[in-house]
């Protein structure tokens, strides 16, 4: 680490220890009789002595907890106890401490979460990546510093954090939402919130039952009387009871009846980058999984699915300029007999590529379209790329940028109305919800996780798709090229999924719901009450330091 952040990192200027002892021991006719302010200022004059060195392990030990809570590992319940170690480390602190250790606790949380990025590529896009995030957590640190001495602290810190996620989501380059508190939570307890206020509602209860948590620990041992204990105790139980209250949101019933949809898994002749130069071979492995599919339909071993989706790049050969590939296609979906959802790269002339599924009926072949909108940098496009080129040659990977859509896809397959979110798009809120309220039944996330070998980011994505259904109230249908595929009940539940770099299909009959929940209704509402309380609580701390200078 440099020595900035170290010293970033370190003790704030302190009472000296003579000023310390006199607080601790006074003599004169209070002799032994200590107050609990005067043993309070003891015990905090203590803390500030304490070495930057380790203030700043901690840090990064949180964040490393942070990371163990995060999907392929049931481990949920280990992000309040993060961010209460979190709380610990950034307690009387002032604002630039505060940005040191947020920044280390982003380098021990992100680092090992985003390794998969460089698992093709090396090392360099993957630390640039983590760094670039972790600053971003700087800032949330520098916040939680900052209003760690209102009242109510706790509450503030939480909505900080969210603020904080809410600006990694728009920037740099439109944002990486990659790693919210709330895409950790598939299996957690707060779950059900996601449904009342989407993912900042989420985030906000982990966070605050975390702060919670080191609150109640401090009080109970600094300050235990009564109502102050009790105060530090309502950050840790009324996240616990919004989430018991929202359970009934939850639902999976099938409110305008049900289909059969199937997710093909067609697989890649190999992993990592080169897959891509295996066009055909990716394009044939799922027709002739379609084919399979279709051949145990017909001898009863599987049922008649009403609609089929492939996953993102399972035609990497435009079908309109290349017949052949057309043809292979069009042969799979006649013998399935049933819609089909595409997913391919379409080259026009001039311009950008685009990352598109296509809607192909059996007997009228190509019709509807969908053009992903939210485009991954550094991976479908390059931004600065004379400048990326010095440190890694593999920013030329990426020949010709992928351009963005503009609309919401929802395919109508057989009477259901089924809404495309492509792979990268699962994480942010707005592209998932623009597609329920365009009048999505079901949700396809098509994924192509080919390039990251068998990392843990398929397991993280798949825990984002369960964060949806709920989020949603919808049936979420998730085909990758390589796994892990899966079909998601809109209680966030996985009834089937495959195995990773298998071929394969999942045949399942899904319930088609259309009621909106209440985060589906609101929107971005949620957030913005959240980004305006994070407001509100940084202003206090302002006016509070501009009466303090008029009053000196």
């Amino acid at each position: 680490m440099s020595s900035s952040v170290t010293r970033a990192a370190g003790n704030d200027p302190s009472p000296s220890t003579a000023s310390a002892a006199a607080d601790a021991n006074p003599g004169g006719p209070d002799d032994g009789k200590w107050t609990a302010a005067r043993l309070s200022r003891t015990v905090r004059a203590g803390a500030r002595k304490a070495p930057w060195q380790t203030r700043s392990l901690i840090a990064v030990l949180a964040g490393l907890l942070l990371y163990a809570s995060f999907p392929p590992r049931p481990l949920w319940w280990l992000a309040p106890f993060a961010l209460a170690l979190l709380a610990g480390c950034l307690h009387g602190r002032r604002a630039r401490a505060g940005f040191g250790l947020g920044f280390l606790f982003g380098l021990g949380y992100l680092v090992p979460l985003l390794s998969w990025t460089g698992e093709e590529v090396g090392p360099v896009p993957w630390l640039a990546l983590a760094t670039l995030e972790a600053l971003l957590l700087g800032l949330a640190g520098l916040g939680i510093a900052l209003v760690g001495k209102l009242p109510g602290r706790a509450l503030w810190a939480a909505a900080i954090w969210v603020a904080a996620e809410a600006l990694r989501a728009r920037v740099p380059f439109g944002g990486f939402s990659w790693g919210k508190l709330a895409f950790g939570q598939a299996d957690g307890f707060f779950l059900p919130l996601a449904a009342l206020g989407g993912t900042p509602l989420l985030s906000l209860a982990v966070a605050l039952c975390g702060f919670g948590l080191y609150e109640v620990a401090r009080v109970a041992r600094h300050d235990p009387r009564r109502t102050t204990v009790a105060l530090a105790l309502l950050a840790v139980v009324a996240p616990i009871g919004a989430a018991l209250a929202a359970r009934p949101l939850v639902s999976d019933a099938a409110e305008d009846g049900t289909s059969v949809a199937a997710v093909i898994q067609g697989n890649v002749p190999r992993a990592g980058f080169d897959f891509n130069s295996q066009r055909r071979a990716v394009l044939d492995n799922h027709a002739n999984r379609t084919l399979r599919l279709a051949d145990d339909v017909k001898a009863g071993r599987a049922e008649q699915p009403d609609f089929v989706v492939w996953p993102e790049n399972s035609s990497d050969i435009d079908p309109y300029a290349e017949r052949d590939a057309h043809d292979v296609i069009d042969d799979a979906v006649k013998r399935i007999g049933v819609p089909v959802a595409i997913g391919s790269v379409l080259a026009p002339p001039t311009g950008p590529l685009r990352n598109t599924m296509i809607l192909w009926d059996p007997a009228k072949g190509p019709t509807q379209t969908y053009d992903k909108r939210k485009i991954q940098p550094f991976g479908e496009r390059m931004p600065m790329r004379s400048v990326i080129r010095i440190f890694s040659k593999d920013v030329d990977r990426v020949r010709r940028d992928f351009g963005p859509g503009k609309d919401p896809g929802v395919f109508d397959m057989a009477g259901s109305r089924v809404g495309m979110v492509t792979c990268y798009e699962a994480a942010f809120d707005d592209a998932v919800r623009s597609t329920v309220r365009a009048g999505a039944q079901v949700i396809a996330v098509p994924s192509n996780n080919a390039t990251f070998g068998r990392s843990e980011m398929t397991y993280q994505q798949l825990a984002m798709d369960r964060v949806r259904a709920v989020e949603h109230s919808r049936t979420v249908l998730v085909p990758v090229t390589s796994g892990v595929s899966a079909v998601i009940r809109p209680d966030g539940s996985v009834v089937r999924q495959t195995k990773m770099f298998t071929a394969d299909a999942l045949v399942e009959k899904i319930p088609l719901r259309s009621t909106q929940t209440p985060a589906t209704r609101l929107g971005p509402l949620t957030e913005y009450v959240l980004l305006l309380l994070a407001a509100t609580g940084l202003g206090w701390v302002l006016v509070r330091r501009i009466r303090a200078r008029r009053a000196v």
